[in-house]
Formats: C-alpha cells, structure tokens, sequence
C-alpha cells in the first residue's frame, strides 16, 4: 500500500524554486571526501522519473520508492550532493519482470510475476534477497534493492543493491510448488546474477532451503558455484551464524546506542513486533543480554505483559506450532502493541506498521528497525518531532547482509569461519557502523536516519565518480 503525503510549495521546475546553490566539487567542503564534479553533472533544472520531487504534488501518495528517495534527498543537501549526481544514484542499473509459470501439484497451472531490480554497483557486486509474499511488486522491489545499495555502503562491505522476489502466497503452496517456482524463477534470471555479479539471500517467506534450491538450479547451467547465493544451510555450504544474524546485530546495535548514552541495554524493557527469523532472535538475544522482552507479536496479534515473557518457551512454542496462535487467549492487536510504553521498539515483521496514528501514540524511548521500511516518512517526521530516535533499518538490520558477505568469502576461498569468529567479526562491523553513523549525526546535527544514509551517499557516490560514470 502507498505511502499517503500531503505536501505544500513548488516542486522541481515549478516558477519559484529555490534551489541548492552548486558548490566545485561534487560534495561540500566539511565532507571527508571532496572530488572535482565534471560540468555536465551541474545541477540543472531537468526532471526525472525517479526524483520524488518531480512526481509528489499536493495531496498525491508517495510510493515505497518515493519515501526512499525522500531520505535520500534530506541527505544530499546536507552533505551539498549535486542534483545531477543524485538522479543517477536515485536510478537503478536494471529492472526485470519475468512470469513464472508452474505446474501444481494437482496438475493445473500457476502463473506468478517475479521480480529482479539491480539498484547500483559501484562498491561490489549486486547483493539482496528474494522474497515470496503477495504484496511483492515492481515498485516495493525497486524500493528496497535501494535500501541495499545504502545498507551495504553504511556497513561498509564491498557490495552494491538489489532485490528480488515472487508474488504469490506461500501459505497456499506445498513445498514441492515452492521448490518449482523458485527453480523456475531462477532459469528466468540466471543470465544476471552469478558469483561475481548479482548474489541472492533469504527475505520474507524464504530460507536456507530456498537458497539451497537456487544453487542447485544456478548450478546447472554454470557448473558449481555456491557463492551464488547466501543464506544457504550449513550443510549446503552455508556460514555458521547467517540464520541469526539479523537478529543478533539489531541487539548489536541497540547496545551500542545504549552505550553511546552511558547505559547499558540490562535491565531495559523491549516490544518486538514480529517473531519470525529476525524478531524470534532478536528477543533471544535481548533476552540473553539483561534486558527483559515485556511485548511479542506476529501475525496472531500482540502479547504483552509487563512483568516479562519467558522468551525460550515462546520461540519453542512458535517453533512447534509455526507461530504463536494459541500461545495464548489474550491477543492484542499489533497496533496496541507498538504503542505500549517501554524502552525499545523493535518493529520486525513488514513494512509499514509505524504509521502517523501509530507515531503519535507510540511510547517507546527508541525504535530500531529490525524490518525494511517499517516507519513510513509521515510516521518517521512525528517520531523526530516527539523526540524519539530512530536507529534506522540499513543500519539496525544489516546484520544479515553482513555475514551474507563472511558466507560468500567462506564460498570464494573454500574455507569454512568458526562461529566465534563469524560472531566477533559481526560485532565488529555493526559496532564500526553505528560508532560511523553516530559521529557523522552528531557533526551534522541531524537524525540517525539522515545521518545513515548521509554516509552512505558519500561512499557511494565517491564510488562512482572515481570509477567513472
């Protein structure tokens, strides 16, 4: 569903506009990196389709795409991007839509619209996951392939964005139905990813054995080549760690942020608003670490009790039971439950959840983002507005792209990391990350959330001037 704004004021060529006077050098003096900006990349009044602000009028809705491009644009002025260097950021490289057209176990045929969006490369090879779920469209992909490109740049690792999915309902399919859509998906792309150019990982409704069916598949036509993909199982070449990942670094992360203000995450009290792979760990960790997990919700609803959940009993039982329908007779609603007071708000399960209502009740002293996209800009405005921080999703859930990138080394040297070091190597790089972001919010006087993707343009774009456009 579409992000609904409401805007006043001029947009791009309108009579009026006031625009960001062009500093030489494609970045203003106070950034760390400053190049020489080629002429024909001057700011100049030319609209593109993928500007938000050449498309989002009074009254009009701003598509997942638009909101990214949104942040994004805060963050160019503020680190003086050039208008020209932007749209070419803002552009992804490569967009495909395939059908995918399967035979059911029942002998009728299934046609399903897939999806591959390959955002940018400028730092490494394409990199993002593949979603199952019925919502997927081109335009919720081209969104999130973004968010990769930006994600990877705040971790620092070498890879680029992308993102890629299937639109159908995987509760409605076997797992043999499963297992044809995904081989089918993959012969429709296999000419555009590869080791070296475009590497897959789980998403929403995906998982080890998705990704395992994708190697096999890849490896048909190319001979053996688990660095295809990440996310994998273990014993089909996958990193120790990868499956919890996620999880661990969003606690990773709110540990630092603790840490950034003299406390400590012991002793604080925690909403999880899903529980499947990244909310479930996310609670295991919390957990493990001191904190006591008050809020737990997934697709049944929300429990909450503020004298504290037994967290082990919980993720046994969904694991048993595929969620946590009858857990328990008392549900809320998961929009009581992200407005219920605590410490920390992890939002987990899609995006979306934390809307402009949601923002004005909500009572929690910090949201980090466990899920892609899941506080819509109205909602994140409100929150800054409240004075509520905001640990954003390219940096709270990179965690699992991150050890994606240990699985692919692992794959490329054939050599398999210990789980101590996979860990320690995690904590590192999320620690490196958010101490990154912190200083550039705090020189900038600006959110984290604009603080991230400040940083991340800055890398980016450097990226990509010094490798010629």
């Amino acid at each position: 569903m579409p992000y609904c704004i409401f805007t006043a004021g001029t947009v791009d060529g309108d009579q009026g506009e006031k625009r960001r006077p062009f500093r030489p050098g494609f970045l203003n003096s106070s950034f760390k990196y400053r190049l020489n900006f080629p002429p024909e990349f001057r700011p100049r009044p030319v609209k593109s389709p993928f500007h938000f602000r050449d498309r989002i009028a009074e009254g009009d809705c701003m598509s997942k795409f638009d909101a990214v491009n949104r942040y994004l644009h805060t963050a160019s002025g503020i680190i003086g991007l050039s208008e020209g260097i932007e749209r070419v950021l803002i552009m992804p490289d490569r967009e495909m839509r395939v059908e995918v057209a399967i035979e059911k176990d029942d002998g009728t045929l299934a046609s399903f619209s897939g999806f591959r969006v390959q955002h940018n490369n400028a730092r490494g090879p394409f990199k993002g996951g593949l979603r199952y779920h019925p919502t997927v469209d081109q335009d919720d992909v081209r969104a999130l392939s973004s968010l990769m490109t930006w994600k990877t740049a705040v971790v620092n690792i070498p890879y680029g964005g992308a993102k890629g999915g299937v639109s159908c309902d995987p509760n409605t399919l076997s797992q043999r139905e499963l297992e044809r859509i995904t081989r089918k998906f993959v012969r429709e792309i296999k000419e555009i990813i590869g080791p070296s150019n475009d590497i897959p990982a789980p998403d929403v409704n995906t998982s080890g054995q998705t990704m395992a069916w994708v190697m096999d598949e890849y490896s048909k036509y190319y001979g053996f080549a688990p660095a295809v993909v990440t996310g994998k199982p273990v014993e089909v070449f996958g990193s120790l760690g990868r499956e919890e990942a996620t999880g661990r670094g969003v606690i990773y992360v709110v540990e630092e942020y603790f840490k950034q203000n003299g406390d400590s995450l012991k002793g604080k009290t925690v909403v999880i608003q899903g529980f499947g792979n990244v909310g479930s760990n996310a609670a295991r960790f919390a957990h493990e670490g001191g904190a006591k997990v008050i809020g737990i919700g997934d697709v049944s609803g929300g429990i909450f009790d503020p004298k504290g959940l037994n967290i082990p009993e919980m993720i046994e039982y969904a694991r048993k039971n595929r969620g946590l329908t009858g857990y328990t007779s008392k549900f809320l609603t998961n929009e009581e439950l992200l407005c219920e007071p605590c410490d920390v708000l992890i939002p987990a399960a899609l995006g979306g959840v934390i809307t402009a209502e949601v923002a004005k009740n909500l009572k929690a002293k910090v949201v980090a983002e466990g899920a892609n996209e899941p506080t819509v800009p109205e909602g994140d405005e409100i929150l800054n507005q409240r004075s509520i921080p905001v640990i954003p999703d390219i940096l709270c859930n990179a965690g699992g792209v991150t050890v994606s990138y240990y699985e692919w080394a692992q794959n490329i040297q054939q050599f398999r990391w210990e789980l101590e070091r996979v860990n320690s190597e995690l904590k590192t790089t999320m620690s490196k990350a958010f101490a990154d972001v912190w200083k550039f919010g705090k020189s900038y006087n600006t959110t984290l959330r604009t603080a991230a993707f400040g940083l991340a343009l800055g890398r980016v774009a450097k990226a990509t001037i010094m490798r010629g456009i």
